[in-house]
């Protein structure tokens, strides 16, 4: 971590404009087929899926799962097989694996990690996610210092209720900037509140050139949300992820109330937010 901050102190003490945004876990989630060395999806997903019936392709590809290569992020090498916890599954007949490790499901199953982490992408056609705990508390709490470091969720905008609570999810989706609010800033004072809220805020929108949002001055959207400093928290767990934060009191999009004494109004006010770079894809330089 230190050799990276100050690789990007450097640039921007050069005069390029690099900020970085982060959540605030010690685990990273994405699909399981990330254990793979990249070469292995070379092609696509169908070239993926010939690759790991091949017993010699197999056979390299365990064998880099098993190494801390220097030229790719060995996310499964990282955590280990106790440290790779399977979040979703899109295949029927394999929701059972959801909230187990991989060294879980090969004690059940009776093969060796590396080769059940195949079989998993194999069965499930390449669709299984997989939470990946390789960060430490420490460095969590550095990168929340850093003067040029905002906050995102990394997730989509989903709520607790049908089809979504037959899957698993990271616990971001539901905590993250509560999270901050709630464990970083008032239990344990990483940061200031106004330079949490700042990062949450004005800072980012700053980042993505998104104009006349992230500040409450005149004229910009009134997108406003008020929260009890006092009783601000997450709840979402790896191993019970679909729980609300709590302590959101109101919030206002564009002007309307979409949340009201913590109940959702049913107002839809939202829109679609453009960066400067929109419709400039595939343009000519002149």
């Amino acid at each position: 971590m230190p050799k990276v901050v100050a690789m990007i102190e450097q640039a921007r003490a050069e005069g390029l404009n690099i900020t970085t945004d982060m959540y605030n876990y010690v685990a990273g989630g994405t699909g399981l087929a990330a254990s793979f060395p990249p070469w292995a999806s070379d092609g696509g997903q169908e070239a993926l899926l010939q690759r790991l019936q091949d017993p010699e392709t197999r056979a390299r590809i365990v064998e880099a799962m098993r190494t801390n290569a220097d030229d790719w992020e060995n996310l499964y090498f990282g955590g280990g097989p106790g440290g790779v916890l399977i979040a979703s599954v899109e295949a029927e007949g394999m929701k059972e694996y959801i909230g187990k490790t991989i060294e879980q499901i090969a004690q059940e199953r009776g093969t060796d990690p590396e080769e059940t982490v195949i079989n998993l992408v194999l069965e499930s056609k390449n669709t299984v996610g997989a939470v990946f705990f390789l960060m430490s508390e420490d460095n969590v709490r550095e990168q929340i210092k850093l003067p040029w470091m905002s906050f995102g969720s990394d997730a989509a905008a989903v709520a607790p209720e049908g089809k979504v609570l037959e899957q698993g999810a990271h616990p971001r989706t539901y905590g993250n900037f509560a999270r901050l609010l709630g464990k970083y800033v008032r239990d344990e004072k990483v940061i200031s509140l106004e330079e949490a809220i700042y990062k949450l805020t004005a800072l980012p929108a700053t980042n993505l050139k998104i104009a006349d949002r992230g500040r409450l001055q005149e004229g910009f959207f009134a997108d406003v949300v008020v929260f009890d400093p006092a009783t601000i928290a997450d709840h979402a767990t790896f191993d019970q992820p679909h729980q609300l934060a709590t302590g959101m009191v109101h919030v206002f999009v564009n002007g309307e109330q979409v949340l009201k004494d913590g109940e959702h109004t049913g107002a839809l006010p939202g829109r679609v937010v453009r960066g400067p770079g929109y419709g400039k894809i595939g343009a000519s330089s002149d």
